[in-house]
């Protein structure tokens, strides 16, 4: 089938266009360029523009009327910088998802697999959320995400759209023939970071918090390769209308992860273990809107879409390490 991909020239994005080829899925990229690279995009169908661009979708939609579901992941995603910019972060995640969101399902293409984040969840004493679990976003980017949540709750009680909502924990890797990954020129997020320190790009990795409530002061997280999580959308495609006559419902939540919290300290000693040397290490307070963490129940994931993780944390990190030392060649930068 072929399936609309927005955000299609990211990090994610594009390791999920090209997990859908694997499975014989035809991926069709809107993506502005935002912030993703356009050899991400390879040889795919690809759309330059924005996904409030109502025309741009008719036009999409004209030329290729086959397309049965949206995976919807455009958005900005850097959590300081949505403390710094709440406005680009509103406007861009939430105003013209919902143009989208209108105009799809005016054209009668309702099926949305949403990108949503595991940053949302109210902090529980155990750290392990089930998608029953309280929310309480504590950034701008993180209310982006649970808004847009809310709009589609909303959107498919009022009309023909439908949605499947996943809550994405930490992702982490490149896709497995090292032809794309993280792309952020300045890194924010940990791995990244991580492995520039230990293969020299770095001076020091920054531990940002060691006085959180977790079992050594540092935030606890559920680390997931990115190839796992590519698997997931396909099999959100795959099983759509089956999950939701599961549910019996218009609409659900799916939290993606490994089911296993892992704090900064011991993802540090997880990376020096697969990178075979210690990695120089400096601490500094939390960052703004950085929160203790969380780690995934995951057994919804396996009960609605025969899925779990199958790849290890370790082959994540050596995945992630294989593709820092290849990122200058792909990107021009290391």
């Amino acid at each position: 089938m072929k399936v609309l991909v927005t955000g299609g020239a990211g990090y994610i994005g594009s390791i999920t266009a090209k997990a859908l080829e694997e499975s014989g899925h035809v991926p069709v990229v809107l993506d502005s360029l935002l912030t993703g690279p356009r050899q991400y995009v390879g040889d795919r169908i690809f759309y330059e523009g924005d996904v409030a661009d109502r025309a741009l979708l008719r036009r999409i939609v004209a030329e290729h009327p086959d397309i049965e579901a949206t995976i919807h992941m455009a958005a900005r995603i850097v959590v300081p910088e949505s403390v710094e910019k709440p406005y680009e972060y509103y406007r861009d995640n939430v105003a013209k998802s919902l143009e989208m969101f209108d105009e799809l399902t005016a054209l009668g293409k309702p099926r949305i697999i949403f990108s949503s984040t595991a940053s949302l969840y109210a902090m529980t004493p155990q750290f392990e959320v089930t998608e029953q679990d309280p929310v309480e976003p504590t950034s701008p980017y993180a209310r982006t995400k649970r808004m847009m949540e809310q709009v589609l709750e909303d959107l498919s009680r009022a009309s023909e759209l439908r949605a499947i909502i996943l809550r994405y924990f930490n992702p982490i890797g490149a896709d497995p023939d090292l032809e794309t990954g993280y792309h952020v020129r300045d890194a924010t997020h940990v791995v990244p970071l991580m492995a520039q320190t230990a293969l020299g790009f770095r001076d020091t990795f920054t531990i940002t918090g060691t006085d959180h409530p977790t079992r050594d002061g540092t935030g606890i997280r559920d680390y997931i390769h990115v190839w796992d999580l590519a698997r997931a959308h396909v099999r959100a495609v795959e099983e759509f209308d089956a999950v939701l006559s599961k549910v019996d419902d218009t609409y659900t939540y799916i939290n993606l992860g490994a089911g296993d919290g892992v704090t900064v300290r011991e993802l540090l000693a997880a990376v020096e273990r697969v990178v075979g040397k210690p990695v120089p290490v400096t601490e500094a307070p939390p960052r703004p809107g950085d929160a203790p963490g969380a780690f995934a129940n995951a057994d919804r994931a396996r009960e609605l879409l025969g899925w779990q993780t199958e790849l290890s944390l370790d082959e994540a990190i050596a995945s992630a390490l294989a593709w820092g030392e290849k990122r200058k060649d792909v990107l021009g930068y290391a």
